[in-house]
């Protein structure tokens, strides 16, 4: 490959790749300074540290659980590869197994909360539950006071002080139904939060405290729990606009904190103005139904600064957990569950109470809180005992403490508990026998669920392991992923995601451990942490990190947030101005208006580099309120810019602070660096360049490494001791958001070393240059440096292609779905081009068939240019070709090509062929006709 490309060593390319100004010691980033492990070895360091883990019960609750996961979906989707190695489902065609899934799950939330609408997950519940603090600000613009009732965890409401921030809300905690009533906050109101049932247990009626806010022209936002919804009456039916809550217990394990899936429902008037993705039911060419992403004008790269939302990663591989468990399970199966919970739940209040026990909530789903000062000497007696028996409870304060029920504990395990409490009282302990059932529910008989749950066939029907295991692997046959071929998406760099890495992940030392145990508990896990912070510094060249974050678009919202932290504590608080490229990532913006920042464009030149002057310019003429600028690097033309430092410098001389966005990291690992690029904070895409599976469109990580002096303002979180300001609250619900999968990265690190983390970067270099070296004489190479390189990606641009053929940027997509190929990026950073990235991890025989693949095309579209192919109807425009089309009959058949040459153009198809499960999907008919529920028994019988 380096001979192809006229050099005689790799030091030699990489020399004439990466700018010599900005090169770093190869001593850095080295085998000395992160040493490699083998396979076997790592598993045996990872053993070591998961068995310090203490895996207590845990009985914490908070919008925790312990979920029992059935085998047949841990095995077959979570530890599937087909499953969590797919992208983001962009190209619908080749994703209609995952889109049906997420179908399920947006069917599973509409059901259970009676909502007209629900999205495809958001990160978790608390940033979903600040999403909908920000759409209630956002309906209601002159009003500016969200109240929040105090029965709401409180990682939620520091996730939402900080967002609140950037909108200028004013948050007011307390009793909600008075403080609606308050006469001062009355006309201000925007909306109201409520937990149902609340953190302590209690299930209030708010149906008369949703009636006075929809007078006050506000929105009431439940946050709620999906099991609890197949007993109670549902948030949909007493008057709530929008549902948010975490779907974790529907069998997806703690993780320390994640990831899990969120869910987020709304009313009919709010679909248009709903956050993150949303899956619609559309038509293909043939007319046959089938699934996309509906309405998809609402991300962030088209609305830019004007979005009220940043997301970008959902959390679809924990979705799809999620739903799966539904169908398995069935309405019945969840309430029997249900019952089992709440059965526990009062065996335990009436077998304390006669301890002299106080239990302080009178009705409750599956959570406790008992007042422990009348029958022992307070709260420490009872956690002392706890302790004993390896049983963590919540604690609440001196008085009282929390118990929180879930389907995994057993009927020993309830004896050990309440045996906890007979302990601690100096009562005799009691055995399984002396229980008995409850004989009635605690719930309230208005508050009780009437309306069916889960009226949908295929939640009816998926019931045995048989029956589950061929629903899953039908719809993984519909899904192309990395096990079938690369996927060569610009920067989304689809790497390997090994499966060495993978396998600590599903231990139950890392799986069941709740985020909010105390630290002795979590040894393993705090020394994972710091390594891995450690490797990122060390990586990065910055000073700490945070890996709260847990997706790329929130550490960029949290660097910038961290940026305004730092500018306040120097009395600075006035600067507000950000500069972002027009060639930025579309969530750069986006976030910056999050962060309550304005922004402001610069320039970009015609070869794709930052026009220095227009920069400079502007960062003069904002200089007293210059707060950040924003930077991708290399940039998303996919080079390496020469005047990056210059620009930062600028920066740096106006005031402001530089967020360099990490998404391109995987060009950078120790060969340059974004502290040395001149950066003062930089997120980095753990689910790009450190190998977290992209899971279908999520779970990411997006923690961010800081300079020195910002390390006090990085992001705090209420269960952890603060060290030095705590200027911004928290970003996600956990401390460190989506724990379990940072053991991927470490993994992945460990196992690479440091010499294996630089050749992976060299490696991703060559690659994205041999393929620009293969597919320039056929196409336009839009940018590359004075040295003819690129970065670790190319963008190549189609735009002759409409002008001489009438093609366009989609249907070169649509016909490499033919050769078996997930398309590049498309039509970004610009419309007429696509954005190619095959990173470190693809063999030179899988770049050749791509480039291969490429080529043919490109005869292709010459046929067209020629008159040998109607501009009308061609391969090109009637891709992609599903089996229905190929297999049509001799009367049916009109295209000027053949069958052969639409399936099989290219020989090796014949032996490897993943097929595209329907036609070219029709985009406006499914957001005109939005239709983001799965079929019903009625539907199916009408159709």
């Amino acid at each position: 490959m380096l001979k192809k490309l006229g050099y005689d060593s790799m030091e030699a390319f990489i020399a004439a790749t990466v700018p010599p100004k900005i090169r770093i010691p190869s001593s850095t980033v080295s085998n000395e300074s992160i040493p490699a492990l083998s396979e076997s070895q790592l598993q045996a360091q990872a053993k070591v540290l998961g068995g310090q883990n203490q895996t207590f019960k845990n009985y914490i609750g908070m919008g925790y659980h312990n979920a029992v996961i059935p085998p047949v979906i841990l095995r077959n989707v979570m530890e599937n590869p087909a499953w969590y190695t797919q992208y983001t489902p962009y190209q619908p065609e080749i994703a209609q197994g995952r889109l049906e899934s997420l179908i399920n799950f947006q069917a599973m939330v509409m059901s259970l909360t009676s909502m007209d609408i629900a999205n495809a997950s958001l990160l978790d519940e608390a940033t979903a539950a600040a999403e909908g603090m920000v759409m209630a600000a956002v309906s209601a613009p002159k009003k500016r006071t969200f109240i929040i009732d105090s029965g709401v965890s409180p990682q939620t409401l520091a996730v939402i002080k900080s967002r609140a921030k950037g909108f200028k809300v004013n948050i007011v905690v307390g009793d909600a139904s008075a403080l609606i009533q308050d006469p001062k906050l009355k006309t201000d109101i925007c909306g109201v939060l409520v937990q149902y049932p609340d953190v302590d247990g209690h299930i209030k009626d708010w149906a008369s405290l949703a009636e006075t806010t929809h007078k006050l022209g506000g929105l009431v936002v439940a946050a709620t729990d999906l099991l609890a919804l197949t007993k109670l009456k549902a948030p949909g039916e007493w008057g709530a606009d929008i549902v948010v809550g975490n779907s974790a217990r529907f069998g997806v394990p703690a993780g320390y904190g994640g990831p899990h899936a969120a869910f987020f429902a709304v009313t009919e008037k709010l679909k248009r103005k709903m956050p993150g993705r949303l899956i619609g039911l559309s038509r293909d060419a043939q007319g046959k139904p089938a699934y996309r992403l509906a309405l998809q004008t609402r991300e962030q790269h088209i609305r830019r600064e004007k979005a009220t939302s940043n997301i970008c990663t959902a959390q679809a591989l924990l979705a799809n957990m999620a739903a799966m468990y539904a169908v398995y399970h069935g309405p019945e199966g969840l309430d029997r569950i249900a019952n089992k919970v709440h059965g526990f739940a009062q065996v335990f209040k009436s077998s304390v109470e006669s301890f002299g026990y106080k239990v302080e909530n009178t009705t409750f789903f599956d959570t406790l809180t008992l007042d422990v000062t009348g029958a022992a000497s307070g709260a420490d007696a009872v956690h002392a005992a706890a302790v004993a028996a390896k049983i963590n409870l919540r604690p609440i304060d001196g008085k009282r403490v929390g118990v929180t029920f879930d389907e995994s504990v057993t009927p020993a395990e309830l004896v050990s508990l309440i045996n906890v409490f007979a302990t601690a009282s100096s009562k005799p302990t009691v055995a399984l026998a002396d229980l008995s059932e409850p004989a009635q529910s605690d719930i309230p008989s208005e508050l009780q669920r009437t309306s069916q749950i889960l009226p949908h066939p295929v939640f009816n029907k998926h019931h045995s392991e048989t029956e589950m295991l061929r629903y899953i692997n039908h719809l993984s046959s519909k899904d192309l992923s990395l096990v079938h071929t690369m996927i060569p998406l610009g920067s989304c760099t689809m790497k390997l995601n090994s499966t060495s890495s993978m396998i600590p992940l599903t231990w139950p030392e890392f799986s069941n451990i709740h985020p909010f145990a105390p630290h002795n508990q979590v040894e393993g896990y705090l020394t994972i942490i710091k390594e891995l912070e450690e490797y990122l510094c060390k990586i990065t060249g910055f000073h700490a990190a945070s890996l709260q974050p847990n997706s790329g678009a929130a550490g960029e919202y949290a660097g910038l947030c961290t940026i305004r932290a730092y500018h306040e504590s120097r009395g600075e608080g006035h600067r507000d101005v950000c500069l972002i490229p027009l060639s930025a990532h579309g969530t750069n913006p986006a976030s910056a208006a999050l962060a309550g920042l304005k922004v402001v464009s610069v320039k970009v030149h015609n070869d794709g580099n930052l026009d220095l002057e227009d920069l400079k310019a502007k960062a003069e003429k904002h200089k007293d309120n210059l707060a950040a600028f924003m930077i991708t690097y290399p940039s998303t033309f996919g080079v390496f810019e020469d005047g990056v430092q210059e620009a930062c410098k600028i920066i740096h001389e106006n005031g402001g602070q530089v967020y360099l966005d990490g998404a391109n990291l995987n060009a950078q690992v120790g060969l340059t660096n974004p502290a040395t690029c001149g950066g003062d904070v930089c997120h980095l895409n753990l689910h790009k360049t450190f190998a977290i599976p992209h899971g279908g469109g999520g779970p990411g990580v997006g923690p961010i490494c800081v300079a020195e002096h910002l390390a006090p303002f990085l992001p705090g979180h209420t269960s952890l001791p603060q060290q030095g300001a705590k200027a911004i609250d928290a970003v996600a619900a956990a401390p460190f958001g989506s724990a379990s999968i940072l053991l991927i990265s470490w993994a992945y690190i460990k196992m690479l070393g440091g010499k294996g983390l630089v050749d992976s970067s060299k490696i991703a270099l060559l690659n994205a240059n041999y393929m620009a070296h293969r597919l320039a004489p056929y196409y336009t190479l839009r940018y590359k440096n004075a040295n003819d390189r690129v970065a670790h990606e190319l963008l190549i641009d189609l735009a002759e292609f409409d002008k001489t053929a009438g093609l366009k940027v989609t249907d070169f997509a649509k016909r490499l779905q033919d050769y078996g190929f997930h398309p590049p990026t498309c039509s970004w950073p610009i419309s007429t081009c696509m954005l190619i990235e095959p990173t470190e991890s693809e063999t030179l025989e899988e770049l050749d068939r791509f480039c291969d693949a490429m080529i043919q095309i490109r005869k292709e579209a010459d046929e067209i240019i020629s008159g040998k192919q109607p501009k009308d109807n061609n391969l090109l425009k009637n891709a992609p070709h599903p089996v229905s089309v190929i297999s049509l009959t001799e009367e049916q058949w009109n295209r000027p090509y053949t069958r052969e040459t639409a399936a099989f153009p290219l020989p090796w198809l014949k032996e490897k062929k993943f097929w595209p499960t329907v036609g070219r999907l029709d985009d406006a008919y499914g957001d005109l006709n939005l239709i983001c529920d799965c079929p019903s028994v009625e539907d199916l019988a009408t159709n």
